[in-house]
Order: C-alpha cells, then structure tokens, then sequence
C-alpha cells in the first residue's frame, strides 16, 4: 500500500505538532526545575544569614552544641523536600513524555495493522504464507512492546518505591542523629 501525498503530509505535520508538544512539556519541566531552584536558593540564603547571626551571638560550646543540633533536622527535613520536589518535576515530565509515546506507538501500531490488512485484502492469489507471517510480526512486535511497556512501569515502581524508602530512612536517621545531640 502506497501513502497518498495527503496522508504523507498528515503524517509529517502530526509529527511536527508532536515534536512541539514535546519541546513544550520539556520546557515546563525545566521552568518548574528552575522555580524550584530560585526559591530553595533563596530560603538558603535567607537561612544563611539567620545561621550567621545565630552563630555570632554564641557564648560558649556548648550553646554552639545544641545551635548545631537544632539546625541538623530541619535541614535534613528541608533536603528531603527538595529531593521530593525535583523527583516529581523529573517524574510529571517523564510521564508526559511516556503518554505522548504511548499515544504515537499505538497510532502507528494501528496504521501498521492497517497497512497490513489492506495488503492482505488485495495480495495475489498463494501469498496467504506470508500475509500470515507478516501479521504475526506484527503481534510480536505489539506483545513486545506491551512487555517492554509493562517492564518500564514496574521499574518506575520499584524506583519510587525505593526514593519513598531512602527518604523515610534519611529522615528517621537525621532525627536520631538529634535526639543523640541534644542528649
């Protein structure tokens, strides 16, 4: 099956508008990358400042001791939440990029099949073999690519399930790292 000059032309300008679709959504990741950025830049300057002073009017080493202790959570809490942060930005971008693909991959799996069946609708007579053959390719490639699909998912799973669990820990390890301090 030959593509008409039209559907060349369809096809060119959905891919055009897929690629702006992508550019778009990789820009907002990184708009939101960057506000995040500029705010945790300008609450650690702020706290720089208020850490400064803090540590300027210390009398002795052992008010030095629980300033230090008293600052070590909320600033493990504060990196926690920055790390959530920047994994949600990289994880809504990701899915965006996985949905348009998804989208486009079941698009061209339909035109595939289509192609397929409309060659198979006006082959010559005794090519039944290869029709035969062609759309079994077809359903390998389609169950391959549902397995890789289901496989990336359960990666992505495993992925945050892990992240939840190192920042769980992180956080149960700065709080008993204060408790030790302050005691």
């Amino acid at each position: 099956m030959a593509l008409t000059a039209d559907q060349l032309i369809a096809s060119q300008k959905t891919a055009l508008e897929t690629m702006f679709g992508l550019t778009t959504k990789a820009f907002e990741g990184m708009e939101k990358l960057v506000e995040l950025n500029v705010t945790a830049s300008r609450a650690a300057l702020s706290e720089a400042a208020g850490t400064a002073q803090a540590v300027m009017s210390v009398k002795d080493a052992k008010e030095l001791m629980a300033l230090q202790a008293a600052m070590f959570q909320p600033m493990a809490e504060k990196t926690a939440a920055y790390s959530r942060h920047l994994y949600d930005i990289a994880q809504g971008t990701s899915a965006e990029f996985t949905k348009a693909f998804e989208a486009k991959a079941a698009e061209t799996q339909a035109t595939l099949v289509g192609m397929v069946d409309s060659a198979a609708k006006n082959a010559p007579a005794g090519s039944e073999t290869a029709v035969a053959m062609m759309k079994s390719a077809v359903a390998a490639a389609n169950n391959a690519f549902e397995s890789v699909q289901k496989a990336v998912k359960q990666a992505s799973d495993v992925a945050e399930a892990n992240f939840t669990a190192a920042s769980a820990q992180a956080m149960n390890a700065a709080k008993t790292a204060t408790a030790k301090t302050k005691r």
